[in-house]
């Protein structure tokens, strides 16, 4: 018996890969044709849409479980729904894509009779653009509103600017004319002291005698 060393161990795995492709058959995976489709829903009608690799042997069909499942769910379904997709499931969509992301099963999986990629397809051929717009225009809405309020702030603070202003003014005006008036105020003249004579010499009260009766002719005249 030979020793086992890594060189025939290496041998032997490629041997077995070697056979394992030989054995592999080559599947079909160009367009399906209208005969596999009524193969295919045959075998589905009879043992479930489940184990797709034996389905797929036991419909006598040269393709993989994987395509025979997608073939199935995207194309043959009974109650499957295509395009004309509504303005309730559009909301619908995005919504559980703001909450789900680009999770597209699950996403159908809430949307009876659509498929994970008809709303793929849809959301980014048609929903996504929508959805960037409707960004956009609501970015430049908000801009407008900020500029707004910050002149609106700007007028009301001009206005309290202003009226702190005359206030100051007024202010200032009403304590001067107050103070003018305690100076007036505290100027008291006594009436009888002003037009008391008898201290004056004769020369100094001819002036007097001149003037009032200079004032008598005036009014008596």
């Amino acid at each position: 018996m030979d020793p086992v060393t890594k060189d025939s161990i290496n041998r032997r795995k490629v041997k077995g890969v070697e056979a394992m492709k030989n054995t592999k058959r080559e599947v079909n995976r160009g367009a399906w044709t209208a005969e596999e489709d009524q193969k295919l829903a045959e075998v589905i009608e009879i043992h479930g849409a489940k184990r797709w690799k034996t389905i797929a042997s036991k419909a006598g069909l040269n393709r993989c479980g994987k395509s025979c499942r997608l073939r199935w769910l995207n194309y043959l379904r009974p109650n499957i729904k295509r395009g004309n997709i509504s303005e309730q499931e559009e909301d619908l969509i995005v919504r559980l894509h703001k909450l789900l992301g680009n999770r597209w099963s699950l996403i159908a999986g809430r949307l009876p009779g659509r498929t994970d990629n008809e709303i793929k397809n849809y959301w980014n051929s048609h929903l996504s653009k929508r959805m960037n717009q409707k960004e956009k225009q609501n970015g430049a809405n908000l801009t407008r509103q900020m500029i707004s309020t910050d002149h609106q702030k700007d007028r009301v603070q001009m206005k309290e600017d202003s009226s702190s202003e005359e206030g100051a003014t007024s202010t200032s005006t009403t304590s001067a004319a107050s103070k003018g008036g305690d100076q007036n105020s505290n100027i008291n003249i006594d009436v009888d002291d002003f037009f008391d004579f008898s201290s004056e010499g004769l020369l100094n009260l001819e002036w007097v005698s001149k003037f009032l009766g200079q004032d008598d002719g005036r009014w008596f005249n």
